[in-house]
Order: structure tokens, then C-alpha cells, then sequence
């Protein structure tokens, strides 16, 4: 996509937009910097509209969609910053030492954050149900399917229930043959990504459990989520995969393979056991 002012580009079309979509640009403009963090729910409700009029917004102005929107509202305000940022407040005048540190105080505010965020029900309600499910499916897309696939291989050593396929189309099939007996954990940092969506809707139509790992509490992927557990990390639409944000997913998924463990003893610890020392002749 090539870069365009976005800013300039809403002014230009102006006349162009419907009512509704005026209420959607005037928030956008009066709002430019906390817009880039919001999920298209979000922006709806901020502007008090529905979700398909923030989404013909961006069609009125050629863009493909909510996501692209938020990609050129990126490329804008980078170019109106003179510092040039990389991403969140690195700059390219940055040495090494500052490098080091504002990674640090990234990381360390996105596990803070998702910490302040957590919920013990919705923690306790979500080990209650991996405990009862016949299966366990981790799913995720892009970066979140790097997340989806470590929990598989934390989950494993303790289970023999968990699974986690990798292509979308093998997700979308392995969701169609769910049933009321198991529990989809779909992870999405910006809980808009169509293949993600279209899985849950499917699980959920089977009458799996549904728990979501996002950023947002309002979003297409929470709107079927019987359990929403939040992350508190902040990426921009340029910063896609970012660390941080992969962390505090992480940290959620630590948190809920510790209190796995901890309410099915025995049998956890007697897995861990096995599957250690099946891969003991790969060690030196």
C-alpha cells in the first residue's frame, strides 16, 4: 500500500461521507493519537455507530479496510513526527544503551499491565473448562500462531489432550469437528483477523468453549468468547508482532498451564515425568 496522508485524505473526501461517516472522521481527527490503539468495536462505540459504518468509512476513502486504515493513519503520523520513530518512542537517534532501556520499560509495562487486567474468575472459569474438555485447541494466525504453538508444546508435557494445527484451513476443519466437550483458545492481539474470526464463529456453532487472549474487551473475535482474558501490551498497526505483546500473551498462558497444574496434580506431574524422559536420549 502506498503511503498517503491519511489526514489529508479524510479532509479531501469529506463531503463525500454520509452522516455517520462524518461522526467516525470528526472523532478521528479530534482523536488522532488514541485511535491508533483502538479495535474497530472500540471506534464504534467511541463514535457511537455500528461497526459496518467505521467499515464503509474506510471504503468511502478506497481503503480496503479497517486494518489498512489504521496502517496509513500510522505512516501519517510518523511522517508528521520528526523524531522518526521506529516504533512506540524508539527513535533512529536512539544509541544502544537507550535501545536497551526503552525495550526493557516496554516489556516490563506490558507484563504490568497485563497483570493489572487479570481477572481470577475469568481465570478460574477457564481452568474449569480445559480440565473437563475432551480436547484442547490452541489457535492463532501470523505471530499469534507462534503463540497458539507454544502453548501446544507447554500444554503437552502435562497433557495428552492439547492441539494446535498450523495452516487455516486445517484450523477452520479442526473447529468444524469440535464439540460441546471441548475448548477453543483462540489468541489475537487486535481481535479483528478474519481467519481467527471465522474459527470461532465455527467452534462456537459446535457448542465448544471459547476463550479468547486479545488486547480488546469489545471486538468481532470477543463477541463470540464465552471467556475473555486480556493483554495489556500496546502495538501500533506497524509494529505487527511485536515483542511485547507476544510476552504478555505468554505471560497469560503461563499463568493458566501453572493453575492447570496445580488443580490436577498427580496427573500433571506424572506426564511431566514421562514426557522428560522421553526426550532424554536428544540431550548430550
Amino acid at each position: 500500500m502506498a503511503k498517503v496522508d491519511i489526514f489529508s485524505l479524510i479532509r479531501s473526501r469529506y463531503n463525500e461521507f454520509t452522516n455517520t461517516e462524518k461522526k467516525v472522521a470528526d472523532y478521528i481527527l479530534e482523536n488522532i493519537k488514541d485511535v491508533i490503539y483502538l479495535s474497530i468495536t472500540d471506534l464504534a462505540d467511541a463514535c457511537n455507530v455500528g461497526e459496518s459504518s467505521v467499515f464503509r468509512f474506510c471504503k468511502t476513502m478506497k481503503l480496503k479496510g479497517y486494518q489498512e486504515f489504521k496502517i496509513a493513519l500510522a505512516h501519517s503520523l510518523s511522517l508528521d513526527d520528526d523524531t522518526s520513530q521506529i516504533s512506540g518512542e524508539i527513535t533512529l537517534q536512539d544509541t544502544i544503551a537507550e535501545l536497551s532501556s526503552k525495550i526493557l520499560n516496554t516489556n516490563i509495562s506490558a507484563l504490568t499491565d497485563t497483570f493489572n487486567l487479570i481477572n481470577e474468575k475469568d481465570i478460574s472459569r477457564a481452568i474449569d473448562s480445559m480440565i473437563v474438555a475432551e480436547r484442547i485447541q490452541f489457535f492463532g494466525v501470523g505471530s499469534s500462531l507462534m503463540t497458539a504453538m507454544e502453548a501446544k508444546n507447554k500444554f503437552m508435557r502435562i497433557t495428552n489432550k492439547t492441539e494446535c494445527s498450523i495452516d487455516s484451513h486445517l484450523q477452520i476443519m479442526s473447529a468444524a469437528l469440535m464439540t460441546e466437550k471441548d475448548v477453543a483458545v483462540l489468541i489475537s492481539y487486535s481481535g479483528s483477523t478474519k481467519d481467527t474470526i471465522e474459527v470461532a464463529k465455527v467452534a462456537k456453532e459446535k457448542g465448544a468453549k471459547i476463550v479468547s487472549i486479545t488486547r480488546f474487551a469489545k471486538s468481532p473475535l470477543t463477541s463470540y468468547s464465552d471467556i475473555t482474558l486480556l493483554c495489556g501490551a500496546n502495538e501500533g498497526p506497524l509494529q505487527g508482532g511485536s515483542l511485547s505483546a507476544k510476552l504478555s500473551q505468554l505471560y497469560l498462558l503461563d499463568l493458566l498451564y501453572a493453575e492447570y497444574f496445580n488443580r490436577t496434580y498427580k496427573e500433571s506431574l506424572l506426564n511431566k515425568e514421562s514426557t522428560a524422559k522421553s526426550v532424554i536420549e536428544k540431550m548430550l
